[in-house]
């Protein structure tokens, strides 16, 4: 195991631990467990590259953990009514559908190749910065305007609707590429 898939774990691990601090309301501790969470993330890619690392497991790992990270963080802040039901809604909704449409293809064996594209790149950024935020504003009252909390949680649903429609219509495209079967 190389020290980019030792992060990428870390990561994954931390997911409980930010959990349990927003259960227990500890929102400095979740933020600062939330940061440090994306900076590991930041330097597992940057490691891999570096050291020529780049590995299978690696390819894996690191959106699992990033999902892991996302969702439950947008499902325990919804669950304790600290961002909206909807919003949190549209982020799993769209991992979900993503989820789906590619275990289809699989099952019909049509060959496809997974690649992020910008729009999710975009939506994913915003999903973190909307976490931030969110913990921000709750671990440090005052300190963020909450007028920007609102226009970004209609950003991020947006990019978030946007993003999935794109995937459904590249899983749609593969389909449609597919040789007929008999």
């Amino acid at each position: 195991m190389n020290i980019p898939n030792l992060l990428t774990l870390l990561r994954i691990l931390l997911v409980p631990l930010i959990v349990i601090f927003l259960m227990d309301g500890e929102y400095l501790k979740a933020l600062i467990t939330f940061f440090i969470s994306g900076i590991t993330d930041a330097l597992d890619g940057f490691l891999a590259r570096l050291l020529h690392q780049k590995t299978t497991l690696g390819e894996y790992l690191d959106p699992i953990a990033d999902k892991a990270l996302l969702i439950t963080c947008f499902l325990t802040l919804s669950i304790a009514e600290v961002i909206p039901g909807w919003l949190t809604v549209i982020v799993i909704s769209r991992d979900v559908i993503i989820l789906a449409g590619t275990f289809v293809l699989f099952m019909m064996s049509i060959s496809f190749e997974i690649k992020p594209i910008l729009i999710s790149k975009v939506t994913t950024a915003l999903q973190i910065l909307t976490i931030l935020l969110v913990l921000g504003l709750k671990s440090l009252p005052g300190a963020i305007d909450y007028t920007w909390i609102l226009f970004l949680y209609w950003m991020t649903a947006l990019f978030t609707i946007m993003s999935g429609l794109k995937y459904i219509s590249v899983g749609l495209s593969h389909y449609a590429q597919a040789p007929p079967r008999e």
